[in-house]
């Protein structure tokens, strides 16, 4: 990651780390994902960096089980996130990956977020089920989280993100083939943030 794409971190930029807990290697980029998120303020949300990576992904969003049983408003939630990720032939690691991509791909997963605050804990335990078992369910899973995302303000990154995992070199085949079968279009989503900007 180039130095010169940093930008200082404003006063105004470190109010939405509040009940946050942000590892400093990607401080920056979740503080200017969540300031997307005004919704999320007061949300407990945990960023953990992982090392060996998630297997199969980069970034995955879950409650926290020990927080499910609370009132929704007392819920917490972890975004776990890949050290590394495999390349073809080496690994690459997370802070590698541009700013702007990893703004996307963070709020990405804090769409995911908007779709769990409101959910009983049975309709979780029903969306976890279908998110592992049901193709269907994980497609419309994912898609709701780019629709929050788009909401968000977040159009432009979030297709940007896709493009950068597909044109990617050194990102293996069967996690672009995963990307192509399972998750919205560069195409689809710029439609998507066309249609959300003509009810603007």
């Amino acid at each position: 990651m180039q130095n010169d794409k940093k930008q200082p971190e404003s006063t105004t930029l470190v109010r939405f780390g509040n009940k946050k807990i942000i590892p400093d290697l990607l401080r920056e980029e979740i503080l200017l994902a969540l300031s997307y998120y005004p919704e999320l303020l007061h949300t407990h949300i945990e960023f953990v960096i992982l090392s060996p990576s998630i297997k199969k992904s980069i970034m995955q969003a879950q409650p926290l089980i020990s927080t499910l049983f609370r009132t929704r408003a007392e819920r917490g939630y972890v975004i776990k996130i890949s050290r590394y990720f495999q390349g073809d032939s080496h690994l690459l690691p997370i802070e590698t990956i541009p700013q702007n991509i990893l703004i996307g791909w963070v709020g990405h997963e804090l769409g995911h977020i908007m779709d769990y605050l409101d959910r009983s804990v049975w309709s979780m335990a029903r969306y976890g089920l279908g998110y592992l078992f049901s193709r269907r369910y994980l497609m419309q899973a994912e898609r709701t989280a780019d629709l929050h995302a788009i909401s968000h303000g977040l159009g432009e990154k979030i297709i940007a993100t896709k493009n950068f995992i597909l044109d990617h070199a050194h990102l293996p085949e069967r996690y672009k083939e995963k990307i192509r079968r399972l998750y919205v279009s560069p195409e689809e989503t710029v439609l998507l943030v066309e249609e959300y900007e003509k009810k603007l």
